[in-house]
C-alpha cells in the first residue's frame, strides 16, 4: 500500500504546469520538491515508518492549484494562505490513502502531520516541519532570496531565526553537524542568525 499510494503522489505532482530545471533536465516542480523530501527523511530518520514516508511525500501535493495571488497580498492574507494548503494538502493525501485501503487511524495520523496539527506537541507534524525546514535550507533557501532583492541583513537573520525556531533540536544539531549542505552565500549570515 505504501508504495501505491506514493506512486499516485507522484503521478498527482507529475502534472505540476510549473517546471524547475535539475540535473539539466525540466521537472515539475512538486515532483521534484516530493523527491526531496523522501530523500531529506532518508538522511534524517531512516527509521521512519511507512505513514511518516508518506505525509513527508504529500506535504506539498498539488500545491499550484492554490496559488498565494488567491489571498490578499498581505500578512494576515499569507497566514490564510498557508492555514488553507494545510487543510488542502491532507486532505489529498488521505483521499489517495483511502484509495488504497489504509485505515482511519492511519488516515488521521497523516492529516494531522501534513496539516501540521499541534506541533511541538505531535512529533509526527515536527517530523513533517523538521523535513520541510531542511529541505528549504539545502535546496531553496538561497533561490529564495534572490526573489527579496530588498531584504537587508536585518531582515535576512529573522527569516533564517524563524526557520530555525521551528525545527526540533535534533533537526538543528543534524545542521549543525554538516547533514545539510548549506547554501555558500549564505553560511555567514545562517551562523550568525543560529549562533
Amino acid at each position: 500500500m505504501l508504495n501505491q499510494v506514493i506512486t499516485l503522489i507522484d503521478q498527482a505532482n507529475s502534472q505540476d504546469p510549473n517546471t524547475e530545471i535539475y540535473n539539466a533536465q525540466s521537472l515539475p516542480k512538486e515532483s521534484l520538491y516530493a523527491t526531496r523530501m523522501s530523500e531529506m527523511l532518508a538522511r534524517f530518520n531512516p527509521n521512519a515508518d511507512e505513514l511518516m514516508q508518506i505525509a513527508v511525500r504529500g506535504q506539498h501535493i498539488e500545491r499550484w492549484q492554490s496559488p498565494r495571488s488567491n489571498f490578499a497580498m498581505n500578512k494576515q492574507g499569507y497566514h490564510q494562505w498557508r492555514s488553507a494548503l494545510y487543510i488542502f494538502h491532507a486532505s489529498r493525501v488521505i483521499e489517495l490513502m483511502q484509495q488504497v485501503g489504509f485505515n482511519e487511524a492511519q488516515q488521521q495520523r497523516v492529516y494531522a502531520a501534513v496539516a501540521k496539527q499541534d506541533i511541538k506537541r505531535n512529533p509526527d507534524s515536527q517530523l513533517v516541519e523538521d523535513i520541510a525546514s531542511l529541505v528549504f535550507i539545502e535546496h531553496y533557501m538561497l533561490a529564495f532570496t534572490s526573489t527579496k532583492p530588498d531584504y537587508d541583513e536585518q531582515k535576512w537573520l529573522g527569516i533564517i531565526r524563524r526557520t530555525w525556531q521551528k525545527m526540533s533540536v535534533e533537526a538543528r544539531d543534524f545542521v549543525l553537524a554538516g547533514n545539510v549542505t548549506l547554501p555558500e552565500p549564505l553560511v555567514g549570515h545562517i551562523h550568525k542568525a543560529v549562533a
